[in-house]
């Protein structure tokens, strides 16, 4: 793996419009369960499946339910950023990196010090009354005793894209020109098996694309260096050069 790190610092340092498309491994590494892995939250045994349970009419038919699972297994408040979280930052403070374009909705990359974060599935930071509109935190929602209300008695609806729903028209736009403007793309920490997501990475015409990652993608992307192994192992061994 030497080789490809010392390869990837090369290609780091060619660049000067990286952007970066990150998954679910990018956030185990601070303890946040994957979804799909050998011990991610689809493996695991629920009265309803995953699947079902973050679903848009499961959450409009059994919100009770919804929120058991939601606050114990989607919401890590105590969760820190790792090395991945933390290099990205560094390398759009060096003027590297253009953008992060992402899957997660654990708000980590922001927490890093990153700024131009696009949240293609949403955030659990963001929590509004469906009724007023009102804004709550997430930790008003985990603290919640049960289902989460406003004052003004409205449910509250974490501001993440169940399956049901769509991806966000302007997040989206904003995903796709920066993919189309980049010189590098790093796929970091996914599989690339959710779409539309996975299909955006089809719009980067730069010069070099990256996949780090512990296991293969479903999608074949061509890449020109792909490292096996956990994301945060190798950013953290990259040098940032101002």
């Amino acid at each position: 793996m030497d080789e490809d790190v010392r390869r990837l610092q090369e290609i780091i340092e060619e660049s000067s419009r990286i952007v970066f498309f990150g998954g679910a491994g990018v956030s185990t590494e601070s303890s946040i369960p994957d979804f799909r892995s050998a011990d991610g939250l689809y493996r695991q045994k629920y009265k309803y499946s995953p699947e079902q349970i973050v679903s848009h009419s499961f959450f409009t038919s059994n919100t009770e339910d919804f929120y058991e699972f939601y606050k114990e297994k989607m919401m890590f408040l105590d969760a820190e950023p790792n090395p991945a979280h933390k290099k990205l930052a560094e390398l759009e403070e060096a003027g590297k990196l253009a953008a992060i374009v992402t899957q997660n909705i654990d708000g980590l990359h922001q927490a890093a010090g990153s700024r131009n974060v696009l949240e293609l599935h949403g955030s659990i930071h963001r929590n509004n009354c469906q009724a007023c509109g009102k804004f709550y935190d997430a930790a008003y929602v985990k603290q919640a005793d049960g289902v989460p209300r406003c004052g003004c008695g409205g449910l509250i609806k974490p501001d993440v894209v169940l399956y049901e729903e769509s991806l966000d028209a302007e997040v989206i736009s904003k995903s796709i020109k920066a993919i189309c403007e980049a010189d590098t793309l790093i796929i970091g920490g996914t599989s690339l098996i959710v779409y539309p997501a996975a299909g955006f990475i089809d719009y980067f015409r730069g010069s070099h694309l990256v996949v780090i990652n512990k296991s293969a993608t479903a999608k074949e992307v061509g890449a020109d260096l792909t490292i096996a192994a956990p994301i945060g192992e190798v950013l953290g061994q990259i040098a940032v050069h101002r």
